[in-house]
């Protein structure tokens, strides 16, 4: 491999699959790049606009403008459905519910 290229995955997980796209891009290059490099936004993902991704390289949130280093893993998270809150009030309810 080119000591000026890079390999690095980037990530976007469905409800029912997970896509990882293994992409080589320059040294010093941004997440936004390994984005783009990575094609995830063409097949019609519903992740919204490049401006409004919510990233992370293994579990920690960055900025798009982030530089990836060789291994990393960028992962592209979506919008939560329900808060984690509102997750814990739903599933007391219904615990409720069972219990009468």
């Amino acid at each position: 491999m080119d000591k000026d290229k890079i390999e690095v995955e980037v990530v976007y997980a469905l409800p029912t699959q997970q896509r990882v796209l293994v992409v080589r891009l320059p040294a010093k290059s941004t997440v936004a790049e390994a984005i783009k490099v990575s094609g995830i936004l063409d097949a019609g993902d519903p992740v919204g606009g490049e401006q409004k991704l919510e990233v992370g390289i293994w579990g920690k949130t960055c900025a798009l403008s982030h530089l990836v280093h060789a291994g990393d893993r960028i992962e592209i998270y979506r919008p939560l459905q329900i808060t984690p809150m509102d997750a814990r009030k739903l599933r007391a309810s219904n615990n409720k519910k069972k219990l009468r």
